[in-house]
């Protein structure tokens, strides 16, 4: 049980202080829709990269890349960062200026201009239904870690509240606080706070760190210490030191990633409420180089915790004036059965460690990070260090609540409205929308918990996420902007093509030892992956390529729009006034980051 001192409660407190007297303090702001979803496009090139960064680090990220490095050691960084970054490089080089220069409000909204409105409804409810889910299984996440870590125990014991309440004290509490920012300041106040809020966990996550490699003997020892903490494990990515699989998790990475970094709204708002499309374009590059360093900050303290020496029950026995004292340490099972400080996962019926079918302990690997920072931090840094778990759930909260209620006031709701309806109304709706997604939100972060047994780690529904929604409409918008014959029936039709192909692949397949549920297999287990994250790359390539596939075929059979109407929308079509200097342009900025990405994948072979 964490030893929080006040001085720990006051920081958490004032963090929590802070986050409300930002949205009190940019309310006055907030006059129109525009400012309300957009910001009004004035914030600064600064705040909007920190946000951008922020955006993509919500409670769900941050613990999945723990988890990843306590699973996979140092060839998660290939996989879930670094592989990430020339999708990041993408974005903004060559897909940001359309986003941008199209006038579109929203990543949806660009298929309608580049397409028809069928398309953007597909695109906007598909969104919309992944953000809500995304956004409720982060509140879920939180709020199982805050009731594991026993954080809020002495407040319900001292008042006599039963515990079973901690759980849903946790998610509505949370939940309230995202609701009044974001209802008072709108995507200005998420993004100021999301700046904040990475700030937050960088003071709080590198003193865990520089702690954590201290205590196992710094670089040297974490290495020796990996090969023995480290199990095989059975979903594909090896965990040898052989140079072969750094090339293979570095293109998975990518894979998996490519659609999310490209054509996900919740981080994309956050660049495109930049002041013009340049600064636009550079927010992605920024953060790029920033998540070089995010594997030092998020993936290490995963490996560090399953190389650091698992804790076992010890008596020491004393003689003091002839007095034999008897000091006992009770470990908890799942801490006596884990490995480092990765507990083991218990059965929710009898409380007891599970074992796989090889008879080894089932870890629960996302409890590595949280360890980590109850186990190395010291009063004081200890409450920064919960401050930037909660400060990780607020800030991807609140990208997924101001990315929803802009796609649906302004993709679903408004082009629905025939009558002339004044801007006043469409502030009040987007606020009436960020109200329904936390209620939505709440109610999937109670379902997740009712089937707290059917995921072993966050890492399967986030990778899930990744292959069913983002990859197949990757797609899409690649046709619309580098095609200019796709038409909008194609695009339309090969998106549902795309996503129906994913889903059924889903329902097909299982990884190895996994039962039917939520890993697949819905139909029937027509083929077995040697694990998640084999069957989640599977299900990305053939919805992209369903989609692709269709697309372009349908695009054989109807006619394109004229090339007069696609100025702006795509690429070939469109001239970007840049920098002349060629060290400053955004394409050599890239290339260094680029290089520099590969230059450290080899420091993590």
């Amino acid at each position: 049980m964490p030893n929080l001192a006040p001085t720990d409660w006051l920081i958490v407190l004032l963090s929590l202080f802070c986050v409300l007297a930002v949205g009190f303090s940019l309310r006055t702001k907030i006059k129109t829709s525009k400012d309300y979803l957009q910001t009004g496009r004035s914030l600064p090139a600064w705040i909007c990269a920190l946000a951008f960064i922020a955006a993509s680090l919500g409670s769900q990220e941050v613990i999945a890349m723990g988890a990843a490095g306590a699973r996979y050691g140092f060839k998660a960084a290939l996989f879930f960062s670094l592989g990430a970054i020339p999708a990041m490089l993408f974005a903004g080089v060559y897909m940001m200026p359309l986003y941008y220069g199209s006038g579109a409000r929203t990543v949806p909204e660009y298929l309608r201009l580049r397409f028809d409105r069928k398309t953007c409804l597909l695109n906007a409810c598909t969104f919309a239904v992944a953000t809500i889910a995304s956004a409720g299984i982060s509140l879920y996440l939180i709020a199982r870690l805050f009731e594991t870590l026993r954080i809020f125990d002495p407040l319900f014991y001292g008042y006599g509240w039963p515990r079973d309440g901690i759980f849903t004290f946790c998610v509505l509490l949370f939940a309230g606080f995202v609701l009044v920012y974001v209802l008072l300041a709108g995507l200005a106040g998420a993004m100021a706070n999301q700046a904040l809020q990475f700030l937050l966990i960088v003071a709080a996550f590198l003193p865990m760190v520089l702690i954590g490699m201290k205590n196992i003997g710094g670089w040297s020892g974490l290495k020796a210490s990996l090969p023995a903490a480290l199990p095989h494990d059975a979903s594909g990515l090896a965990h040898s030191g052989s140079l072969s699989i750094a090339p293979i998790s570095f293109l998975l990475g990518f894979v998996l990633t490519a659609g999310r970094w490209t054509t996900d709204f919740r981080i994309l708002q956050t660049a495109m409420a930049a002041r013009n499309i340049e600064s636009a374009r550079r927010i992605p590059l920024f953060a790029a180089a920033v998540r070089l360093f995010l594997p030092f900050l998020l993936i290490l303290p995963g490996a560090v915790a399953i190389g650091l020496p698992t804790p076992q029950s010890t008596t020491v026995v004393r003689n003091e004036n002839g007095a034999i004292f008897h000091e006992i340490t009770v470990v908890p099972p799942e801490a006596a059965e884990g490995r480092g400080l990765v507990p083991a996962r218990l059965d929710s019926a009898t409380g007891k460690p599970l074992y796989d079918a090889t008879g080894q302990t089932q870890l629960n690997y996302d409890m590595a990070t949280p360890n980590m920072l109850v186990h190395t931090l010291p009063t004081g840094l200890l409450g920064l260090g919960i401050a930037a778990l909660l400060a990780s759930l607020m800030s991807g909260l609140a990208a997924s609540i101001t990315a929803f209620n802009t796609v649906f006031t302004v993709d679903i709701y408004q082009p629905s409205i025939r009558k002339n309806t004044g801007d006043a109304h469409y502030l009040s709706v987007s606020r009436w929308a960020a109200s329904g997604g936390i209620l939505m939100s709440i109610g999937v972060a109670f379902a997740c918990n009712g089937f707290n047994a059917a995921f072993d780690t966050i890492l399967y529904p986030l990778m899930l996420a990744l292959s069913v929604v983002f990859a197949p409409q990757l797609a899409t918008f690649l046709l619309g902007m580098f095609s200019k014959r796709t038409t909008a029936h194609a695009a339309f039709a090969g998106l549902a093509a795309g996503m129906a192909v994913a889903i059924l692949h889903q329902s097909l397949t299982l990884p190895a030892e996994a039962q039917p549920g939520i890993h697949g297999g819905w139909i029937a287990a027509v083929h077995r992956y040697p694990g998640s994250i084999a069957q989640c790359l599977g299900t990305a390539i053939f919805g992209f390529t369903a989609n692709l596939v269709v697309a372009l075929a349908v695009s054989l059979f109807t006619k394109p729009r004229p090339e007069t109407e696609l100025a702006g929308l795509v690429h070939s079509l469109t001239s970007l006034t840049s920098i002349v200097v060629w060290w400053k342009r955004p394409e050599a900025t890239a290339a260094a980051i680029l290089l520099a990405a590969f230059a450290l994948a080899f420091f993590f072979i």
